[in-house]
């Protein structure tokens, strides 16, 4: 064994990156949707919901969740998300609700559960 070429860990790694374990990719993170839930202060949170397709109107959907889950929201643009795509931001914990709308064929956009992850406590 030789010293040198045995250290493999010095790789710079992102461990927030969606990377693929085996091949290291991260080009599949577009097909998810992200739910993400933030703590703000005290009880008060915020969910985000990060790459919905673009065929969607994002206004519209956004319209109907705040009417369905008597919430406030707002859509961070593009640019202010710093290349994530359009963003839909909620106040409150609506995770579970949020991918039951999602997955939903007659009330909500009826997309597979399997592009779906929720993330959060």
């Amino acid at each position: 064994m030789s010293g040198a070429t045995e250290i493999q860990n010095l790789k710079s790694r992102d461990p927030f990156a969606e990377a693929d374990e085996d091949s290291g990719q991260t080009t599949q993170t577009q097909e998810y949707i992200h739910i993400r839930i933030q703590q703000r202060n005290g009880r008060k949170t915020l969910t985000t919901v990060q790459g919905i397709p673009a065929k969607f109107d994002h206004k519209k959907i956004l319209k109907v969740i705040k009417k369905e889950f008597a919430c406030n929201g707002t859509i961070i643009s593009d640019t202010e998300s710093k290349g994530m795509g359009e963003v839909i931001q909620l106040q409150g914990d609506h995770r579970i609700k949020i991918r039951d709308f999602l997955v939903d064929n007659e009330s909500g956009l009826g997309l597979d559960e399997k592009t779906i992850k929720i993330h959060g406590f």
